[in-house]
């Protein structure tokens, strides 16, 4: 029986893994990429924004 519980934690993750994987392709483009690049681009314009304020601060 130890050769059962030294193979199931290997097994688990390999299942775990395989399951991340194939969610990961079957989120890629369609639908979900126009909200993936909404996404982006909200974070990008916050970024850009902060950046700016900061560098429009006057410094004392």
């Amino acid at each position: 029986m130890g050769y059962v519980s030294a193979l199931v934690p290997p097994i688990v993750m390999a299942v775990a893994f395989t399951y991340l994987v194939v969610t990961i392709i079957k989120n890629q483009g369609g639908v979900n990429k126009s909200k993936e690049d909404a996404a982006v681009d909200a974070a990008l314009a916050r970024a850009e924004a902060t950046r700016q304020a900061a560098s429009a601060e006057p410094r004392s």
